[in-house]
């Protein structure tokens, strides 16, 4: 008895998805001091930190611009990043800002 070859089945995944950017951002506050972060959308984030929703810091000290940003393949990389940024003098912070112009 010869069978049939039946056609495979395969799960439609849908559109393809594009690999998410993740981004470490730094803004200026009010005060002159810096703020770190990372997020998927720099500008959505942003306006949620002036709006008063995010972290105590933005609260407390209002955010004024968005003054660096780099863009990750992965939230991990991202992560990492932030932590080295974070642990910079706000001198070397000025001073990584302005590398970018």
């Amino acid at each position: 008895m010869v069978r049939e070859a039946k056609p495979k089945k395969t799960m439609d995944m849908g559109p393809k998805k594009e690999k998410k950017s993740y981004y470490v951002y730094l803004l200026l506050c009010d005060d002159g001091s810096y703020y770190t972060g990372y997020t998927n959308n720099v500008a959505l984030r942003f306006e949620r930190h002036k709006k008063g929703h995010g972290a105590r810091y933005t609260r407390i000290r209002r955010p004024e611009r968005v003054v660096y940003v780099e863009e990750f393949v992965s939230r991990g990389d991202a992560i990492r990043r932030e932590q080295q940024i974070k642990s910079l003098s706000h001198r070397e912070k000025h001073e990584l800002i302005e590398s970018q112009r």
